[in-house]
């Protein structure tokens, strides 16, 4: 799917509608986008928008049907620094399945030859650029993490881990 279907999807809901009418300084600050390749129809978008003059983040969550469920974000600030989410651009116009074959041609080219069971995306502004955050679960307890910068629309970091490099083992 295309970020920008989901983005006007988000945009034509009653309720973000009502959202924005009540909140008009609100801004994408973030979203998150989760694609089970083994699960096709376990797929979930999140965007979040953060409203300057409450100093909170809300979360949309984008349904079928043209629905949208907003979750406030308790909070996402500790009580002694006030972080302020970096706006990001609205007008990105990537589909998610050209990330997915930028993700196979990094695998390909580091040679790694696992199956990708489950793709994981946040997306953020990081250093003053808009990037896509993935963590991508692959067959054999493998984890990769990549950053994809949008304006470049171009892998980069990447990086292959393993569940294992995670845990602590503490030896008896």
């Amino acid at each position: 799917m295309n970020f920008q279907f989901y983005l006007e999807k988000l945009i034509n809901a009653e309720e973000f509608q009502k959202f924005k009418k009540e909140n008009p300084n609100a801004y994408l600050c973030s979203g998150f986008f989760s694609i089970d390749k083994e699960k096709e129809d376990n797929h979930q978008q999140h965007l979040d928008y953060y409203v300057p003059e409450l100093e909170k983040m809300f979360s949309f969550k984008l349904l079928k049907e043209e629905k949208v469920e907003m979750l406030p974000i308790e909070s996402f600030n500790s009580s002694e620094e006030k972080k302020i989410p970096n706006k990001i651009n609205d007008n990105y116009d990537f589909d998610f399945k050209d990330i997915e074959k930028m993700v196979d041609g990094k695998m390909f080219d580091e040679k790694i030859n696992k199956k990708v069971l489950k793709l994981l995306f946040s997306l953020q502004n990081q250093e003053g650029k808009d990037h896509l955050i993935g963590t991508i679960f692959i067959s054999g307890l493998g984890m990769l993490k990549c950053s994809i910068d949008l304006q470049e629309k171009k892998v980069v970091e990447f990086e292959k881990k393993s569940f294992f490099d995670m845990m602590k083992i503490v030896k008896k």
